[in-house]
């Protein structure tokens, strides 16, 4: 790994830091409504991200399977009830994201090698599902009435912070292996990684200080 990517793992655990210090600052704003849900999401991720690295200079304890078996879903399942329970009001398409990406673990387990820091099976169905539900709130949000204050809509931030790292680093996750093989490739494309993780909690962070409440 290079410099200038651990400079970006430093800058994305920031980031991520910024996030929920902005959710705790405009609390008020959100005091409420379900974003107070999301706030203490964003604190839960930074939490964790915070355990992760320092953690193990402390106690000994399996890394890959904190994440992969507990931070990772959590994850997923809070933004499909976020999409879908929340934002496009479909709480059964919810149910059946959530119950679909838990029983992705069964092939996991059975048929897939796993990648030492991340279930590339898992985080590849997971991130299908989510774009589906990406696609779904760029159409509710392009025929909403309010099109042209989409700047004050917290959904059209988290969406846009979702789309380019949860989709864009889609084909990283699921070429994985292959892409082991190229490591020039694979290099740029972790890189890519890292930026897309900055942009999408400087977005979420933007989302409570730019975001409305009567605007969903």
């Amino acid at each position: 790994m290079s410099d200038f990517q651990l400079f970006l793992q430093s800058c994305m655990i920031f980031a991520e830091g910024l996030a929920a210090l902005a959710s705790i600052v405009f609390f008020k704003k959100i005091k409420g409504s379900h974003y107070m849900h999301f706030s203490i999401f964003l604190i839960f991720i930074f939490c964790c991200e915070m355990f992760g690295k320092f953690a193990e200079n402390y106690i000994s304890y399996p890394k890959n399977l904190f994440f992969n078996y507990f931070v990772i879903p959590i994850e997923f399942i809070f933004f499909y009830w976020l999409y879908a329970y929340q934002s496009l009001k479909n709480k059964k398409l919810f149910f059946l994201f959530s119950a679909l990406f838990l029983l992705a673990f069964i092939p996991n387990e059975l048929y897939f090698v796993k990648n030492k820091h991340i279930f590339s099976f898992n985080y590849t169905f997971g991130s299908l599902l989510m774009m589906f539900l990406v696609i779904m709130e760029y159409y509710k949000q392009v025929n909403s009435e309010n099109i042209l204050n989409f700047f004050k809509n917290r959904m059209f931030y988290i969406n846009l912070g979702v789309t380019l790292f949860y989709i864009g680093t889609l084909p990283f996750w699921a070429f994985y292996f292959q892409l082991l093989e190229h490591m020039d490739i694979w290099s740029l494309y972790y890189s890519y990684f890292l930026l897309s993780g900055i942009m999408m909690y400087l977005l979420f962070a933007s989302s409570f200080i730019w975001g409305k409440q009567n605007y969903t």
